[in-house]
């Protein structure tokens, strides 16, 4: 009599090779099958990760190029703030004072070289706007000066400044009417003006380390020939006492 297989049931095994086998085969399936969803989850990722670092240089800049600080002027003082302005960017600023009767106030605007921009005498509340002729440090100063020379008790003054720099500081409105252009390609040529501002602004950061790397590299050839210089004086200089105490020694007949 013909002996007849048992049938096992769909999903167990025997501890047999060709078990191991289907059950190879089985994992290979399943792990061929979780690959492309393996790539699609670390692309989705990285992209989520490259959305998260724009937004987050975005908003720097968007957070550096509007600037608004409010200080106290004190009685016959003056206080500075610095803005560097890259070449060919406008700068708007908005200023705000408390009103004192026995003080004014002049507000006065220089360049690195001291050359005068704006300036304003008997300043209270009001605007100033510039663009920049080249990549420069401007100084924006207050400062609080009697009215009358025979009473300089004057009392301390309540400054608001509010600057805005390139992109924050041009009117769209006027852009959207004058070129005609719908709120989503307004919005464009924003993000573009922005996204010029940050290449200048890292093109500028490129350069300084590039000036600062050859600081350094400069700075540690000067010493490293400093310090060559200073060894041979060293080494000469004890020769020349050797030979010195050697011919004195003969002199006196003590060797």
């Amino acid at each position: 009599k013909k002996k007849k297989k048992k049938l096992e049931p769909h999903g167990v095994c025997d501890v047999s090779v060709a078990c191991f086998v289907r059950k190879g085969a089985v994992a290979r399936t399943t792990t061929r099958g979780n690959k492309p969803n393996t790539k699609h989850a670390q692309k989705r990722e990285n992209m989520a990760r490259s959305s998260a670092l724009l937004l987050v240089v975005v908003v720097a800049l968007a957070a550096r190029l509007a600037v608004a600080v409010q200080f106290e002027l004190p009685p016959q003082g003056q206080k500075c703030l610095q803005e560097d302005v890259h070449k060919d960017v406008l700068v708007v600023g908005d200023y705000d004072l408390s009103p004192d009767d026995l003080s004014d106030v002049t507000l006065e605007i220089t360049d690195s070289r001291g050359h005068p921009v704006y300036r304003k005498e008997e300043a209270l509340k009001g605007k100033f706007a510039f663009t920049s002729d080249d990549y420069d440090v401007f100084d924006i100063c207050f400062s609080n000066e009697a009215k009358h020379e025979d009473n300089p008790n004057t009392q301390a003054r309540l400054v608001k400044l509010s600057v805005k720099v390139g992109v924050e500081a041009r009117n769209y409105d006027k852009v959207a009417d004058a070129e005609k252009l719908k709120p989503l390609e307004l919005e464009l040529r924003r993000l573009e003006d922005l996204s010029e501002m940050i290449v200048m602004d890292f093109a500028t950061m490129k350069k300084r380390e590039e000036e600062h790397r050859d600081t350094n590299e400069s700075t540690n050839e000067r010493l490293l020939h400093f310090s060559v210089f200073s060894m041979v004086c060293l080494l000469v200089l004890a020769v020349w006492q050797v030979l010195y105490l050697k011919r004195y020694f003969k002199q006196k007949k003590l060797i």
